[in-house]
């Protein structure tokens, strides 16, 4: 828990005070590494993520271009804009399930081809999101946040937010077939 407020650490962070600034990496980088892999699947992308997120947070800093107020939501959208650009660079790729990639074990091979299966397909519906559409599903069922957070991190009305969100779960509603998708405002 950090021993300073919001306003006292982008107060020390747009000073470049060194202390400040590890505490603003120790309060948000585990939780900005979940997202990242959430979104990602990949471990060293996501630790990617992580530095490309700081480093660019600090360089606003010294451009001083920083946030003026929610830090949290900026650092996010720092994160979520390096995700959606490495998805455009990046080509998908198609990979074949074969008997040579299935773990061997002690457990029922059936259950964990269904388990596998069934995230499999929500992976998939995730992926046929949009970009904001991932970032606001993973931020409000992912991280928790509200619908106002969320709006602040994007830099939208929360109405745009919500329609957002309404859009991606019908979205998904529809990929997932029998799968309960929540609903909620």
């Amino acid at each position: 828990m950090s021993v300073h407020n919001e306003e006292d650490l982008l107060r020390g962070a747009r000073n470049l005070e060194q202390d400040i600034l590890v505490e603003i990496y120790d309060l948000y980088s585990s939780s900005i590494f979940a997202y990242a892999y959430r979104v990602l699947g990949d471990g060293n992308l996501a630790e990617d993520c992580v530095s490309e997120t700081f480093f660019r947070f600090l360089k606003s800093l010294k451009n001083q271009s920083g946030p003026r107020d929610h830090l949290k939501a900026y650092l996010y959208r720092i994160a979520h804009n390096w995700i959606t650009d490495l998805f455009r660079k990046t080509p998908m790729i198609e990979l074949e399930l074969t008997d040579a990639s299935l773990p061997l074990g002690e457990y029922r091979l059936e259950n964990h081809v269904e388990r596998n299966l069934d995230l499999s397909s929500i992976r998939n519906a995730i992926k046929d999101l949009t970009p904001d559409q991932r970032f606001v599903i993973s931020l409000r069922y992912g991280e928790g946040w509200d619908i106002n957070q969320i709006a602040n991190a994007m830099q939208r009305p929360p109405g745009a937010v919500k329609a957002l969100q309404h859009r991606a779960l019908a979205s998904l509603q529809k990929s997932l077939g029998a799968y309960e998708v929540p609903d909620e405002n």
